[in-house]
């Protein structure tokens, strides 16, 4: 009997040891928060995927050049507690949004997304300064 229970217990140990780990990775190591942008641009794709979803825009700089920006957003549960989980209509691919983020350390045209200016006007916070998971 205390065979069978240890070969069981070895046989979970494997398994679990063998399974996948999943970290979180700190805001604070990729995004500069000394450096908050602004970013108006129109949507061209949304993914409401954990554990964090993506906005995908398109603006145009000063010169006319056209950048695609990939804004951070936060998971899906919380995306819809704020009113923008799928299928709610509050943003669609075409609107004008406005992105208060702030900006990715590396330079590229990214950023942890704060607030989002929505088309109807309305402005709507997903992520605050204060939240323990940055």
């Amino acid at each position: 009997m205390k065979l069978r229970i240890l070969a069981a217990m070895a046989v979970l140990g494997l398994m679990l040891a063998g399974s996948p780990s999943y970290a979180h990775h700190s805001g604070q190591a990729q995004f500069d928060f000394s450096k908050p942008i602004d970013v108006t641009g129109t949507v061209t794709r949304i993914e409401f995927i954990n554990p964090h979803g993506y906005l995908y825009m398109e603006s145009k700089d000063e010169t006319g050049k056209v950048h695609t920006w990939a804004f951070e957003l936060v998971g899906p549960a919380y995306l819809r507690k704020a009113g923008l989980g799928r299928g709610s209509g509050a943003i669609k691919i075409g609107d004008t949004l406005t992105v208060h983020a702030m900006a990715a350390k590396d330079g590229t045209d990214s950023g942890l997304t704060f607030t989002i200016k929505l088309a109807d006007g309305r402005t709507v916070t997903v992520l605050t300064a204060a939240d323990p998971n940055l």
